[in-house]
């Protein structure tokens, strides 16, 4: 599955700032303006401890994760759909993508100017009239949208999969200051305004410095602020959430990868994701638990405890599973 999000938001909230942190890729961000003209584009790999144990028992050191492509969209302004800022250059892009990222300001700053130049009062109030702001385009975009497929229907009846902006699932990042990473009752305030959406809380600026970092110190860096977890972290998690998604593992002397899937795929599904053939020729899968597979510490021990299954086409796959698919093709 290839997994897309588009990073959308209003322009001077950090947007193209937590891109360069979340996929390190270098994109320009700047205190101005429609600084971001074309989507930058990153692809990530996605976050997942698991396989470097499966490597050290399997003896190997290729590892594939799985991967999450992030779409940086062009600064939106009120009246983009009629043509203001960059107009609705943005709109395919974010039609590609399955969910949506708004990134939203919640902080205060003299050095970095409010796209609309008014002064900073309320963040709580100025934080919801920039997301009805961005909602109220991609409503205006889907209905412009809605009347082309309409006029285009009159002339050719056959019905379109249209992908409408507005039903994509859309995850909230606030952009807080340091005090609003563990300021909960500031944190519920912000929940308020998106309910029922999913939220994640971040510091632009914080995860920029850690781009060069490690693991271990990114880790220590963080708990210094008291956050467990980076940007790139709480969104993958939180999106596989919001869109049902889980992982499920190959491994072997070859590689050990994971591969990402709905929640509620069937054996014969998930052995589509590694190929199409492999799902038309499924024989059965061969499984075990990852957790049994670490505490054991090989594939033969988890065989000798009766912990290895044979499973056939009805087999819900379940996160973490190890896998490895007999087919006929």
């Amino acid at each position: 599955m290839n997994l897309k999000i588009g990073i959308v938001g209003l322009p001077n909230v950090g947007k193209s700032t937590l891109f360069n942190a979340l996929t390190n890729a270098g994109a320009l961000a700047a205190n101005y303006p429609f600084a971001t003209i074309e989507p930058n584009v990153g692809i990530v790999p996605v976050p997942d401890e698991r396989l470097d144990v499966l490597a050290k028992i399997y003896e190997t050191d290729k590892i594939v994760p799985a991967t999450v492509e992030f779409v940086d969209i062009a600064g939106l302004v009120a009246g983009a759909s009629k043509g203001e800022g960059l107009g609705n250059k943005f709109l395919a892009h974010i039609r590609e993508c399955q969910a949506i990222c708004h990134v939203v300001r919640a902080f205060k700053s003299s050095d970095i100017v409010r796209a609309d130049n008014k002064p900073e009062d309320d963040i709580l109030k100025q934080a919801k009239d920039d997301i009805d702001i961005i909602n109220l385009e991609l409503q205006l975009a889907d209905e412009e949208t809605k009347q082309k497929v309409e006029s285009k229907r009159k002339k050719d009846s056959n019905d379109e999969n249209i992908h409408y902006l507005t039903e994509k699932p859309v995850i909230y990042m606030f952009n807080v200051d340091e005090n609003g990473l563990t300021d909960k009752d500031f944190q519920e305030k912000l929940k308020d305004l998106v309910k029922p959406n999913e939220t994640i809380f971040v510091n632009a600026k914080l995860e920029e410095e850690m781009a060069d970092m490690n693991r271990n110190e990114r880790k220590e860096f963080l708990e210094s602020y008291g956050v467990s977890e980076d940007a790139l972290g709480e969104l993958i998690k939180t999106t596989y959430k919001t869109l049902g998604l889980q992982s499920f593992l190959t491994a072997g002397k070859k590689e050990v990868r994971a591969w990402t899937i709905q929640k509620g795929a069937t054996a014969p599904e998930a052995a589509g994701t590694i190929h199409t053939d492999f799902q038309k020729g499924f024989i059965a899968a061969q499984i075990c638990n990852y957790d049994d597979l670490k505490n054991l510490g090989s594939e033969k021990a988890v065989k000798e405890a009766g912990k290895l299954r044979t499973e056939g086409k009805t087999y819900i796959m379940q996160d973490g599973d190890v896998a490895e698919f007999r087919f006929n093709i």
